[in-house]
């Protein structure tokens, strides 16, 4: 099941956010509480067109029904409006997610994050501002303010880089990591080496990392 549509938020008056959602076609809320993977697109996917979200990562994949029989799972994928970046929405992000949680009737303890470029600036800026929602967080060619990592040591977190990537420099997520695990975290950094700024190719179609967001839990 794939759903395209729109969320107008309310704590953000002037934000309206695109979203596309999968499920498994035979999700029964009534008798299911899924899991629910957070997913945030670059900045080439802002606008007004959903659909665009489709083109990278977790919406990709799932959109093409390749997991489903494999993962039971719900994901969400909002699309930032043009002109804004997610640090920009993040209430309103957090707001569309709540909704979605409610009408899916989503595991709270398996709520993870995820998102590339931009939106893996976002993941940190997510994590970092509701420190203990989310079940684990991956980062893919991201970076953040990691002066504020003393609040999600206890996360677990994955994060993933292009060695050779020159529009986001792997020091950004360096900083980050080394933040998170110098506070007493766990975090870790994946290198793919010579690979620039589409490291999440790797990440997402050629690593477990599916699996490892659907399996974490705050429990």
């Amino acid at each position: 099941m794939k759903i395209v549509s729109h969320f107008q938020s309310s704590c953000m008056p002037d934000i309206k956010l695109g979203f596309v959602l999968t499920a498994p076609d035979d999700l029964d809320v009534s008798k299911e509480n899924l899991p629910l993977i957070v997913f945030l697109h670059g900045a080439g996917e802002r606008g007004t067109d959903p659909e665009l979200v489709c083109i990278h990562g977790i919406p990709k994949l799932f959109s093409a029904n390749c997991l489903h029989k494999s993962q039971r799972v719900v994901t969400l994928s909002p699309q930032c409006p043009d002109g804004l970046v997610w640090n920009n929405v993040v209430l309103a992000v957090k707001e569309l997610i709540d909704s979605v949680m409610a009408d899916y009737k989503i595991d709270h303890n398996k709520v993870s994050i995820t998102g590339l470029s931009m939106g893996g600036f976002g993941t940190w800026e997510m994590i970092l501002t509701y420190p203990h929602f989310f079940s684990c967080a991956a980062p893919v060619c991201g970076g953040g303010m990691s002066w504020r990592c003393d609040n999600i040591a206890h996360l677990p977190i994955k994060a993933f880089h292009g060695s050779a990537d020159d529009v986001v420099p792997p020091v950004c997520s360096e900083m980050m990591v080394d933040a998170v695990n110098s506070c007493g975290g766990n975090a870790t950094l994946t290198l793919f080496e010579g690979v620039k700024h589409n490291s999440w190719v790797k990440a997402y179609e050629e690593t477990e990392l599916v699996t490892w967001l659907v399996e974490q839990s705050l429990n």
